[in-house]
């Protein structure tokens, strides 16, 4: 998280108006007490009014306001709704950004619109979605880093194989993730449905993109424009 969101979370936490332990918000945050006391000195010295100091706990002396979103009540609707839509969608990785940023939407939020803000709808992730979680985080990472998986995968007929591949994008059908990849195996793009993927493993290889092995040379192969 980078410091600027790990800052603007610690307002968060503090305009409940109560006593908050350094040690407490270093564990919500995902950090040490040593980086929540550095944290906590930044804010103090940029005007928050907070009292506090370490072995005691921090507390805001007068309540603070951030000006309203400005966003139409249909705007509002859609945004919930696609974070309810990724909460459900059942990849854990992404569970605590989205609550962070519910809670972010919400607190800049006029009040009557916040409490409109919850569109009626109900979502249940399928059995392969939720088959798919476990492995969503470290794909995401892959993909992010240039890491090269190794995967233990089935087909359609239950024929397992293991390769190693680049995985390249995510992509989600309504019911089921899939995962395009560069295979080193076939030396050429491979699709696989992530629910059927039975394990993955880090090779601790970073494989730089690689005309003709990227995403771009995929999307052209699948007429992706743009």
């Amino acid at each position: 998280m980078r410091r600027t969101d790990r800052l603007f979370d610690l307002i968060q936490i503090l305009r409940d108006g109560r006593l908050h332990t350094a040690r407490d918000m270093a564990e919500r945050l995902e950090v040490s007490t040593r980086t929540l006391w550095r944290d906590m000195a930044t804010l103090i010295a940029g005007g928050l009014p907070v009292e506090g100091e370490r072995g005691v706990g921090y507390i805001l002396r007068e309540p603070i306001t951030l000006p309203p979103l400005t966003l139409t009540e249909e705007e509002t609707e859609a945004l919930v709704l696609a974070l309810r839509l990724l909460a459900e969608g059942a990849d854990p990785g992404m569970a605590g950004a989205v609550e962070r940023l519910s809670g972010k939407i919400m607190a800049v939020l006029p009040a009557s619109r916040a409490a409109r803000a919850e569109p009626p709808v109900w979502i249940f992730p399928g059995e392969e979605a939720l088959a798919a979680a476990r492995h969503l985080p470290d794909l995401r990472r892959a993909i992010r880093l240039g890491v090269v998986m190794e995967l233990a995968y089935a087909d359609g007929e239950g024929r397992e194989s293991r390769r190693e591949v680049r995985p390249l994008v995510l992509e989600f059908w309504g019911r089921v993730w899939t995962l395009a990849a560069w295979c080193e195996k076939r030396q050429d793009f491979r699709s696989f449905r992530v629910d059927r993927i039975a394990s993955l493993r880090d090779t601790g290889r970073v494989q730089a993109p690689e005309a003709g092995r990227d995403l771009a040379a995929w999307r052209a192969l699948m007429g992706i424009s743009g």
